[in-house]
């Protein structure tokens, strides 16, 4: 006997298989790709804005300063140990806040003090960091109908397209937290900024990560901007 041939009705039933997996394969990657990340906490930080003033002209910066600014104890002392070891380099020393400024609460530190201290330490610079805001913004991902193997019989017919079968929407739940850096040299009487930038850190996984991520990105930022020497030289 010969090969039968495909008629109208098999190729267009096969056909809506083909569109019907293939909707569903893309639908379910894309929310397997949205749950991995949000398990795993991956995020991205994008530098929005970076200015260096040009009008700066002073020496190389020897002993800086790392300051945080959150009512988090905990994490602004994290941050600070995470910049100070990171900026640390041959010629350069590094201090944490949290290892010279007595800040037992989350209120403002006393001017007069932490004059005092960073004259008494012999700091030429300041670096400091706070958080400008958090945005969060839900993401509709929506639902898009698929065809279940598709029967060129009544009862198959009818059973699968009667009703068409939907994948249910989601909620994608996005975070942005921005993080403003300012970089002052101490010169008389308050310090004269060197450089500003504003972070934008993507759906951080946790307070530790946004301070991974940002102590990269700016420290980074310095060492392109020749405020910083690059390690090694």
């Amino acid at each position: 006997m010969g090969r039968p041939q495909m008629t109208g009705w098999d190729f267009e039933s096969r056909h809506w298989i083909a569109i019907g997996v293939e909707t569903r394969l893309k639908h379910l990657l894309l929310i397997a790709v949205l749950l991995f990340a949000a398990a795993n906490g991956d995020a991205s930080i994008k530098l929005k804005e970076s200015w260096k003033n040009p009008n700066y002209s002073g020496q190389p910066l020897k002993t800086i300063l790392a300051l945080g600014m959150t009512n988090n104890l905990e994490t602004r002392a994290d941050f600070e140990v995470a910049l100070a070891d990171k900026m640390a380099r041959p010629g350069i020393t590094t201090i944490a806040g949290t290892d010279i400024l007595l800040r037992p609460t989350a209120g403002p530190i006393d001017m007069v003090y932490l004059r005092e201290q960073i004259t008494a330490y012999k700091i030429d610079a300041v670096v400091v960091c706070r958080l400008v805001k958090v945005k969060t913004h839900v993401v509709d991902v929506p639902g898009q109908p698929y065809i279940l193997p598709y029967y060129t019989s009544f009862y198959g017919y009818y059973g699968t397209v009667y009703p068409v079968v939907y994948t249910p929407d989601y909620l994608v739940k996005e975070k942005t937290v921005q993080v403003e850096t300012n970089v002052y040299a101490m010169t008389p009487p308050d310090g004269e900024l060197i450089w500003t930038g504003t972070s934008d850190i993507f759906d951080p996984g946790s307070a530790h990560q946004v301070i991974n991520e940002l102590v990269e990105s700016v420290v980074k930022e310095l060492e392109k901007l020749e405020i910083l020497s690059k390690p090694g030289k």
